[in-house]
C-alpha cells in the first residue's frame, strides 16, 4: 500500500471513511467489522469517523465504538493505524445535523471520544464544521488547547474555507495537518482549499470522494469518462475516481466510506492505479 504524511504520521494513501456503517441504512454489526478488517487487511491504516457518525440520539459515538472494536478485535498488528474522529457536529435523533462549535463542546465532545476510542490521545482531531453562531477563533483555540493538553496528538479542520485554513493555522501555531473537505466529480468547488494545502504541505482529506452513499455506484453513468477509462483498463470506475485524485497532489489521501469488505477492497486497488497525463486531463475536463 502507498502511503502519504499526514503531519509526522505515514498514513496508507487510500482512508476508510466510516459514516456508512453507523447512519441511516448501516449494515449489522458482524458485517461492519467484518468491513474494517478488511481494510486493515487491505494495508490500510487511516480510518475517518466522527462522534457524530450515528442515527439515533441515544448513540452519540456508534462508529468511533465500532472503530475501537474493530481493532480491539483484529489479529494483526494495529500498531501503525490512525483513528482521525471530529467533534463539533450533532445529529438530534431526527436525521438532521447541528453544530455546536463552542470550546466547552469541542472540549467536552473531545473527553467523550477518547473514552470511546479506548485511547490515551487521540491520533487525529478535527474541527467538523464551522458554527456561525461562535467565533472561529474560539473553535480551533480549543483544539489547540486540546493539542497541548496532550489529548490529541495532531488538529486537523474539515468543511474549511481558504480563509479558514489559513486563520486555524495561525491559530495552531502552525500545527494545521489536515483539512477534510467534500471532494469529488461531482463537488469541485473544493479545488481552492486542495490547491493551497498543496502549497502548505497540508494534508489535504476528500470526504465523499466518489460522490456520497448514493452516488457512488452510479459514478461510471454519471461520469462517462470515468467509465470509458474503467473499461480500457478492467477496473472499476471507482478506482480510477481515486487514482484521478491521487494524481492531484501527494498531499492527497481520499477516505471513500464502505460499508461492505468488497467497495473497500475495491477502493483500495486504486493506489496501484497510475493514470497517463491524457487520462487525467480528460478526467479533469469531465462535466458533471
Amino acid at each position: 500500500m502507498r502511503t502519504r504524511m499526514i503531519g509526522d504520521v505515514e498514513a496508507s494513501a487510500i482512508g476508510l471513511g466510516g459514516m456508512p456503517m453507523s447512519i441511516e441504512g448501516r449494515p449489522d454489526r458482524a458485517r461492519s467489522l467484518a468491513t474494517i478488517h478488511a481494510a486493515l487487511d487491505a494495508g490500510i491504516t487511516l480510518i475517518d469517523t466522527a462522534d457524530a457518525y450515528h442515527q439515533f440520539a441515544d448513540e452519540v459515538g456508534h462508529n468511533e465504538s465500532l472503530v475501537a472494536e474493530a481493532l480491539s478485535t483484529y489479529s494483526g498488528d494495529t500498531s501503525r493505524v490512525l483513528v482521525a474522529t471530529k467533534g463539533g457536529h450533532l445529529r438530534p435523533g431526527d436525521g438532521s445535523w447541528t453544530l455546536d462549535g463552542s470550546a466547552a463542546h469541542l472540549k467536552e465532545a473531545c473527553e467523550a471520544s477518547l473514552k470511546r476510542l479506548g485511547v490515551e490521545a487521540i491520533g487525529l482531531y478535527q474541527f467538523h464544521r464551522p458554527d456561525p453562531t461562535v467565533d472561529y477563533a474560539e473553535s480551533v483555540g480549543a483544539v489547540r488547547d486540546l493539542l497541548d493538553a496532550g489529548k490529541i496528538r495532531m488538529a486537523g479542520i474539515s468543511n474549511a474555507s481558504p480563509d479558514q485554513i489559513m486563520q486555524a493555522r495561525d491559530i495552531l501555531g502552525g500545527r494545521l495537518v489536515s483539512v477534510q473537505n467534500q471532494f469529488s466529480p461531482a463537488f469541485r468547488s473544493s479545488e481552492p482549499e486542495l490547491e493551497l494545502c498543496d502549497d502548505l504541505g497540508i494534508a489535504f482529506l476528500p470526504w465523499s470522494p466518489l460522490g456520497g452513499i448514493s452516488r457512488a455506484a452510479g459514478l461510471g453513468s454519471t461520469f462517462k469518462a470515468f467509465q470509458e477509462i474503467a473499461d480500457g483498463r478492467g477496473i472499476s470506475p471507482q478506482q480510477v475516481c481515486l487514482a484521478w485524485e491521487l494524481a492531484k497532489s501527494e498531499v492527497v489521501v481520499p477516505i471513500p466510506g464502505a460499508s461492505r469488505p468488497k467497495t473497500i477492497l475495491d477502493s483500495a486497488k486504486a493506489v496501484d492505479v497510475t493514470l497517463t497525463a491524457e487520462e487525467i486531463a480528460l478526467l479533469d475536463g469531465a462535466g458533471a
